[in-house]
């Protein structure tokens, strides 16, 4: 038997803390029964009081700008008399697709919430941001989940999850101190994607003004099939061909997903002389979607891979000239300027489609080699700061995952 079975405490502690924890049911640390909003659908207002349900619950927030609607006064009121929303409250999703998300009430603002949430309680004598932390983590995430089975669509009794095994410390000021440095740590995540949000309205404002529809149409217009050529994807291939072999291909997520690229997001495939090769700066279109703003959407292909197909889902372009910098294009393509360019040619009705004839038909402005070369320079840098800030976060939030792991029973 492991030291942790033995002490029941966890694998990571403050220093001056070495009592065991201690299991309790949740319903123990609470101030009164977990409860909930009305059960009916009330009457959606203009104005009132604002009412939210569990699309209200983002990122383990509550997000006021995503409320329901406002309920009135007197309907509030009612509602009161079954539960009354509190700072420090801590409100579970327990219905629905997004079961188990959980967020503090962190304002004195009156609102109200609907039935799928469950609002908790704590006593005094427990840290309600101690159980935010605590249902987050794996250990209670399992049982939300387990519990939650056997409808039509995920649902929590709020009796059952009274009854969870839960271990936590008897000292207050234990809680208060785990509390504190993971509340820190979403300090962080939070300031982080803050910055990732500005950058990536930075770019997307500077390249509606590098790539200025205005300036463009006022240039001398080149056609597509003027400066390169198209070639299909990966044609007469079944389920079992994919998942394995000596060769690689681009999917149709990767295409849709990234202005440039990513060579680490390429699947196996079996090689296959009679298919197209990609080579390093190609660009992908993709040619259908259930939407047809998916449809035309670009991505450079940075870098030479041996053996390396693209999805049927797309076509590629392929530059036969020095009049265009494929970065350069890379980025023009994914702009507002050309997308408007694009759109109309979707066709269809319940899945729309793009003819590579009318693509290669469409005109662009043709920008000095030496213009093309800076925003191309400016926009790949801007996009070098976007994807360390990513890292950033990513690195954040695994930190905290670890935290939940360790610092919790």
């Amino acid at each position: 038997m492991n030291r942790r079975e033995v002490k029941r405490a966890p694998v990571l502690r403050f220093k001056g803390f070495t009592n065991d924890w201690e299991q309790r049911k949740l319903i123990e640390i609470l101030k009164s029964p977990v409860t909930d909003g009305p059960h009916e659908t009330p009457q959606i207002l203009k104005k009132g009081v604002p009412f939210i349900s569990v699309e209200a619950i983002v990122n383990n927030k509550i997000d006021f700008n995503r409320k329901r609607g406002y309920i009135s006064f007197s309907y509030n009121a009612q509602c009161n008399k079954k539960y009354r929303p509190q700072k420090k409250d801590v409100l579970l999703v327990k219905s629905g697709s997004t079961v188990g998300k959980v967020a503090v009430v962190e304002t004195n603002t009156i609102f109200n919430i609907w039935s799928p949430l469950a609002a908790l309680r704590v006593t005094n004598s427990n840290d309600p941001y101690f159980l935010y932390y605590l249902l987050q983590t794996n250990t209670l995430q399992r049982q939300i989940i387990n519990k939650s089975k056997g409808g039509t669509q995920p649902n929590l009794s709020m009796r059952i999850l009274e009854q969870f095994k839960i271990f936590l410390p008897q000292n207050y000021l234990n809680q208060q101190k785990i509390e504190q440095l993971l509340r820190t740590l979403d300090k962080c995540i939070s300031l982080q994607q803050r910055k990732l949000k500005l950058l990536r309205t930075l770019k997307s404002g500077l390249s509606f003004k590098l790539f200025n529809k205005k300036h463009l149409n006022n240039l001398s217009q080149i056609s597509l099939d003027q400066i390169g050529q198209t070639y299909s994807g990966l044609t007469g291939k079944s389920k079992k061909d994919f998942g394995h072999g000596h060769a690689f291909y681009v999917s149709y997520l990767n295409v849709n997903q990234n202005e440039i690229g990513n060579p680490k997001q390429i699947d196996r495939i079996e090689i296959d002389k009679k298919q197209n090769l990609v080579q390093k700066n190609d660009i992908f279109f993709t040619i259908s979607s259930e939407t047809p703003e998916e449809v035309g959407l670009t991505s450079l292909w940075p870098v030479s891979c041996k053996n390396l197909y693209l999805n049927s889902f797309c076509f590629g372009f392929r530059i036969n000239t020095k009049m265009f910098i494929p970065l350069y294009l890379g980025y023009l393509f994914r702009s507002e300027y050309f997308r408007e360019k694009v759109l109309p040619l979707a066709q269809g009705i319940s899945r729309y489609n793009l003819s590579k004839n009318n693509v290669l038909k469409m005109k662009i402005g043709q920008e000095e080699i030496a213009i093309q070369e800076k925003y191309a320079k400016v926009m790949n840098d801007l996009d070098s700061d976007i994807l360390r800030q990513k890292k950033k976060v990513k690195e954040l939030k695994l930190c905290k995952k670890f935290l939940l792991q360790n610092m919790f029973i």
